[in-house]
């Protein structure tokens, strides 16, 4: 592969409210068993780039432990490798990432001591499949300066938080609006780039030199006209998780047959991080319908349009429905649940009830399980 990669995942989003109080967005647990960067970094291995590098910063311990060995993603190996670039204070300086741009300029030696021609910039916070060769093969015969990934929404309202494009006839980046009040096109960037890179390098360092930080305020939107900046549109499953209405309707979305064939059994694959775990146990008495239950959960209630990840314990007479458990919860007898995210590692007491009325509601217990 001629580019190799970079994965933003340093930032914080207010809109993901408690659940991103213990981890960076990147870490958000998807589908069961994965994590959301898991889905960039497989189609970084899957597209054979051997060299990337994950920008972190903001409560990324848990996302640090996760990247702890690159075999799972293939990236063990002598050439090339998986890269953690944390802030660090030099004498030079000592300023934690101010944006994407700053956070890249900060881990420049990544970028001067590669060999690499191209670099792929896409963050952590999406879940989708692509493949990177396509990407770059458009970008070489648009002779383009950069390429940025599109898609069309389908609904127009949904699309002021993010960058929103137009694009000409020639699939030319005309327009380049970062989260417009009023959004003119229902077509949006999914913060996935192609650049060359010593172009990347020239541009860093100028928005440096000029104290700017932001990757698509002041290299995207600046040179617009200036550049050759093409989009490349998808049709694929792409989603964001930008909220926490979002997340749940990502994670939801992994109960449709469809979008399980789609990751799980389509090639390529997504890969993430394997626990030594024993399969589900579903004792007498349970009775699951339409969910997901990943390994290492004991299951004892009854289970409806949800999804349970690794070693929780689900007790007898429970009724758990449209909801989310997070990471080894421990959920007492005749507990009731609906339309609710379970913050990992919690302690539900028994005879709770609990229920989202107005949108989903985020439960955060930290009882103690065995005084209960």
């Amino acid at each position: 592969m001629k580019a190799l990669g970079l994965i933003l995942a340093g930032g914080n989003n207010h809109r993901m409210k408690e659940l991103s109080q213990k981890r960076a967005i990147g870490a958000m647990p998807i589908a069961g068993s994965y994590r959301s960067i898991d889905f960039a970094l497989s189609n970084m291995s899957n597209s054979h780039i051997q060299k990337v590098g994950v920008i972190t910063q903001y409560n990324a311990g848990s996302l640090h432990t996760h990247l702890s060995s690159s075999k799972w993603w293939d990236f063990g190996r002598k050439q090339g490798g998986l890269f953690v670039f944390t802030p660090n204070m030099t004498p030079e300086n000592s300023n934690w990432f101010r944006g994407t741009a700053d956070a890249i300029y900060q881990n420049m030696n990544f970028l001067k001591s590669s060999h690499e021609p191209y670099v792929i910039i896409t963050s952590a916070d999406c879940v989708y499949k692509m493949d990177y060769n396509e990407l770059l093969e458009y970008h070489i015969d648009k002779k383009a300066d950069v390429t940025v990934v599109v898609k069309d929404m389908d609904n127009i309202r949904d699309v002021d938080r993010y960058g929103t494009v137009k694009m000409n006839e020639e699939s030319r980046i005309c327009e380049f609006e970062e989260k417009p009040v009023i959004a003119k096109s229902n077509t949006i960037s999914c913060g996935i780039y192609v650049i060359r890179r010593r172009l990347l390098i020239e541009l860093l360092e100028r928005c440096a030199e000029e104290d700017q930080y932001d990757f698509v305020k002041d290299v995207l939107i600046r040179y617009r006209d200036v550049k050759r900046i093409f989009g490349y549109k998808i049709k694929d499953y792409w989603r964001n998780i930008a909220s926490v209405e979002d997340y749940f309707e990502t994670n939801m979305d992994f109960l449709k047959p469809e979008v399980r064939e789609y990751f799980f059994h389509e090639y390529p694959t997504i890969y993430s991080k394997v626990d030594d775990l024993p399969p589900a146990k579903y004792n007498v008495g349970s009775g699951i319908k339409n969910s997901l239950v990943a390994s290492g959960c004991i299951v004892n209630g009854t289970i409806e349009d949800s999804i349970i990840f690794k070693k929780s314990y689900i007790g007898s007479n429970c009724y758990i429905k449209n909801s989310i458990i997070l990471n080894d919860v421990y959920i007492g007898d005749n507990v009731h649940i609906e339309n609710c995210i379970v913050e990992s590692r919690g302690t539900i007491a028994a005879n709770s009830y609990y229920k989202g009325e107005n949108g989903i509601n985020i439960v955060v217990e930290r009882n103690n399980r065995y005084m209960i």
